[in-house]
């Protein structure tokens, strides 16, 4: 009964997320820009496979991270703005299957349209190549790892969405993803200031935000180098861990919200 009340909630943000224009422009940028890579990979003598890769895998991330953005930050704030999540809680159904459905729901619309511009990639891949070689297939690891950091930005844009405005939300979630992108350089800084205090802050932000970083591979992948499977499983452990903490405090903070 649980289970089905938080799945049709998921269902629920699918459908809605589907019917946002916004979704639709997106995807349609992303695409787009895999075709310009595409003809200018065909420009670009003896790299046109590692540009169309590097180009094409970056527009998934860039253009999931926006789809992301938009959509998660209003997952709670628009509900309790129109007042339609009142007749959805005067039902048997408790805050926190709410709160997870949304995420379950906002993932699955990240997940589908993930493989609608991954599948695009591969129909642009094949237009310039003909062919498919055996390190081809570690495109799709950079494309799970895409998936993973996705996942997580989702639940830091429902970690706040479900206590600040959208706009805020955004703001924070940007910053958190901008800096947790370069976390080891966060870190690195801190050590060549030679300051203790500012060393120590520095390791604290390092270790508090998501590290977004080490789920970056299209640079190894667009030359045919494999990704190890000790990264695939650590990378794996750690989205779902700091996803699943971001939306147990999410869970928290909701339950003990007063929506009057």
């Amino acid at each position: 009964m649980i289970a089905t009340q938080t799945l049709a909630i998921a269902r629920n943000t699918f459908r809605e997320a589907v019917r946002d224009r916004v979704l639709y422009n997106l995807v349609a940028f992303a695409v787009i820009l895999i075709a310009a890579a595409l003809l200018f990979g065909e420009i670009s003598i003896g790299i046109e496979k590692t540009i169309l890769i590097n180009i094409g895998l970056s527009s998934i991330s860039v253009f999931g991270l926006l789809i992301a953005i938009f959509l998660g930050i209003g997952l709670v704030y628009k509900e309790v703005d129109k007042r339609s999540l009142y007749p959805l809680l005067s039902k048997p159904i408790r805050r926190w299957q709410f709160v997870v459905g949304k995420f379950l729901g906002l993932n699955l619309t990240l997940l589908v349209n993930t493989l609608f511009m991954s599948f695009g990639l591969w129909g642009a891949l094949y237009y310039l190549t003909r062919d498919f070689l055996p390190e081809d297939v570690h495109i799709w690891t950079a494309i799970y790892f895409i998936l993973l950091e996705l996942f997580l930005v989702t639940a830091v844009c429902l970690f706040f969405s479900c206590f600040s405005t959208p706009v805020l939300s955004a703001i924070f979630t940007f910053l958190i993803y901008v800096v947790g992108s370069s976390a080891s350089d966060v870190r690195d800084f801190g050590r060549l200031t030679k300051n203790p205090a500012l060393e120590s802050l520095m390791t604290f932000v390092y270790y508090l935000l998501p590290n977004f970083s080490d789920f970056s591979v299209a640079g190894a992948v667009s030359h045919g180098l494999p990704v190890g499977t000790y990264l695939i499983v650590l990378n794996t452990a750690y989205a779902i861990c700091y996803s699943s903490l971001l939306v147990i405090a999410a869970v928290w903070i909701f339950s003990r919200r007063d929506l009057k």
